[in-house]
């Protein structure tokens, strides 16, 4: 039961950032402080590193598979930080929202 309400919580959370336009925010915000930190360009070089290896037999699939868990444990915790710290301000501000869901 506990699964099916986390679903359903995390659903009504993404239609409510939609809806409002602070997920289309979170993502700029996230993107500029990928770059600012240089972890855009840390993983374009990684990207280039992958297709030297694999020359032959490069595709989007496995370079996606490759790197991303790399991407995602690289993200600064600074980073990390700051989202979640908008996303709880804006479940605090948008609580009746979704206790009305």
């Amino acid at each position: 039961m506990g699964d099916v309400n986390e679903k359903h919580i995390r659903s009504v959370l993404n239609q409510q950032l939609i809806a409002t336009g602070e997920k289309e925010k979170l993502l700029d915000l996230l993107k500029v402080k990928l770059i600012e930190c240089g972890w855009r360009n840390e993983m374009k070089q990684h990207c280039r590193e992958a297709l030297r290896r694999n020359k032959a037999k490069a595709n989007v699939e496995e370079l996606i598979e490759e790197l991303t868990p790399k991407a995602r444990a690289s993200v600064p915790d600074d980073v990390k930080k700051e989202l979640l710290l908008r996303l709880r301000t804006f479940v605090d501000n948008n609580s009746d929202r979704f206790l009305s869901d």
